[in-house]
């Protein structure tokens, strides 16, 4: 990555990679504290649940008697989460295997007999083409080939799976809806 003149600002993708370069050598509670410090110096206002590593055992979270703030299995995190898409469910299948599963299914690469899996385990419906699934969700941002079959999680993806879902009601579908109709009407007047 070019290093920008001092002052210019930086995209938010930059800004990302900037923020996971500076907290990848801290421990998981340095890292939690300085998301935390930040969020204040910013104005921020975040719940403990928003902030979480996902690297609690499920066992710790639920020993206390209180409920847990990080969802056990991929039903939980659906439900949670509520995915409009296929291409959305999808980034929810690769961000909880990376971040949320029980440590001994963990991985960073994904691939469509995973997708198949985890869905059937969300009781979220198959799409059509489920070996075209990750192929999509790639075309879509959410997702960078690995290698051949195997598809990891980029920081689009992530942030959507972390942060961004569930939609903050219908505006942002319906802005998507709208850009994708406005870029369908441009094509076809553009074939007349």
């Amino acid at each position: 990555m070019d290093e920008k003149e001092p002052g210019t600002i930086k995209s938010l993708g930059e800004a990302i990679d900037e923020l996971i370069k500076a907290l990848q050598p801290l421990s998981q509670e340095s890292r939690l504290t300085a998301i935390r410090a930040a969020c204040d110096h910013l104005k921020i206002h975040v719940t403990g649940k928003d902030i979480s590593t996902g690297s609690q055992p499920a066992k710790d979270a639920t020993s206390s008697g209180s409920t847990p703030t990080i969802p056990r299995d991929i039903r939980n995190l659906k439900d949670e989460k509520q995915p409009t898409s296929a291409n959305e469910m999808a980034t929810l299948v690769a961000y909880y295997l990376a971040e949320l599963a029980p440590e001994t299914d963990r991985k960073t690469e994904v691939t469509v007999d995973d997708m198949t899996k985890y869905f059937k385990q969300a009781a979220f419906p198959l799409p059509k083409s489920p070996d075209m699934l990750l192929q999509n969700a790639k075309a879509a941002g959410y997702f960078d080939v690995a290698k051949r079959g195997f598809f990891r999680l980029n920081p689009v993806g992530f942030n959507l799976a972390a942060y961004n879902l569930p939609h903050s009601g219908t505006a942002t579908i319906n802005a998507a809806a709208k850009s994708r109709k406005k870029r369908r009407r441009k094509k076809t007047s553009r074939g007349k």
